[in-house]
């Protein structure tokens, strides 16, 4: 089967995987409302294209604190990449790279924040963390993602604990064996694996979700760093001027790939109210439910500045390793670049508000 979109990507990834894998990567929370939405949301929403604008030249290259980059698209953080493939997450840095996109570690990775570094250098890679119970833990990877030259700071901040992730539960889902969290291996997470078995480290870095974080906790990371901070996890207006308030550089609007709490809204729906809240002093980014080129584009008519993608990166892994994300980050490329031409924008500036409707908007007809 030939891969020209997403889709087809992740239906490569479904023969590949095995089914934990697969499972744990794709599920959502709770009945999966959120995760659903994620995507039936842009289908909502209209394009309004403009006509007999010059389109011959195309620039999609955007400024992000300070990284000039190709295009309005990054990976977002998604854990445990080498369950998807041996390549894990040194493939899909290197591949964002080769894009001229933002690359965000998670925490939970396969492969260590010193590896990333070593392995794509020219990257321009971000950090993704979480305050834990032990706040030495949280200040060691800080320490070690400043040593690695990250450039940013990706806070989760809709964690306090695990959502109701289902298909986890039924399967009893853990790391294989072979595998490892990479960010973890000092000598005293070894010490919890002794104790606790094969699965250990896995059970102590989920104990270590701290449910009493708070805002006051955003001054302790500010006043551990000097990287700007971002706030990912953000669905509200409110706690958008918030982060705004407590001097982050930016948020990404996200529902955790509707992983974390069900009937929340879909990305793109809360989009609107938050850069109508900040979106003239604050970095506005989003992820979830982005598969295609009209995604882009409408995500950033609503007025986001970059956009995010977590599964679809890893439909990449699985298919073909780093040179599947290669490929499928070209294909999404390609297909910005067609919805922009046809839409009239021959730059990021020219896409606005207006061209993105509400189906409602036609349901007189």
């Amino acid at each position: 089967m030939s891969l020209i979109c997403v889709a087809d990507f992740e239906q490569r990834a479904k023969q590949q995987l095995e089914r934990t894998a697969l499972d744990f990567y794709r599920n959502g929370a709770g009945e999966q409302v959120t995760l659903g939405q994620n995507r039936e949301a842009y289908k909502r929403l209209r394009l309004r294209p403009r006509c007999l604008r010059d389109v011959s030249q195309l620039d999609t290259s955007c400024k992000i604190l300070g990284q000039q980059l190709n295009w309005p698209l990054g990976i977002a953080p998604t854990a445990m990449q080498k369950l998807a493939h041996p390549d894990g997450e040194l493939g899909t840095a290197r591949a964002a790279g080769q894009a001229g996109s933002i690359f965000i570690l998670s925490t939970l990775s396969t492969c260590s924040i010193e590896e990333v570094a070593v392995a794509a250098p020219e990257t321009c890679k971000w950090f993704q963390l979480y305050i834990y119970k032990d706040r030495s833990l949280t200040e060691q990877l800080v320490r070690r993602a400043e040593l690695a030259q990250f450039k940013a700071l990706v806070l989760t901040v809709d964690l306090p604990i695990n959502g109701d992730r289902r298909a986890d539960a039924r399967n009893q889902f853990s790391l294989p064996p072979h595998l490892r969290l990479a960010n973890f291996q000092d000598e005293l997470m070894q010490g919890f694996v002794s104790k606790l078995g094969g699965s250990g480290l896995n059970e102590y870095v989920a104990s270590q979700f701290d449910p009493s974080i708070s805002w006051q906790d955003i001054k302790w990371l500010q006043q551990l760093t000097q990287l700007p901070i971002v706030l990912k996890g953000i669905l509200t207006a409110e706690d958008a001027q918030l982060a705004r308030n407590f001097g982050c550089a930016g948020i990404i609007v996200s529902n955790h790939g509707g992983r974390q709490l069900d009937t929340a809204p879909a990305t793109i729906e809360a989009l609107p109210e938050i850069v109508a809240a900040v979106g003239k002093d604050l970095l506005v980014m989003l992820d979830g439910g982005i598969m295609q080129g009209t995604d882009i584009f409408k995500a950033l008519a609503l007025g986001a500045q970059t956009v995010f993608i977590g599964r679809p990166a890893l439909w990449g892994l699985a298919a073909n390793g780093q040179r599947g994300v290669e490929q499928l980050l070209q294909i999404m490329r390609h297909d910005l670049e067609i919805t922009m031409k046809l839409a009239g924008c021959p730059t990021l500036r020219d896409i606005q508000p207006s061209m993105v409707v509400h189906e409602s908007s036609y349901s007189q007809l």
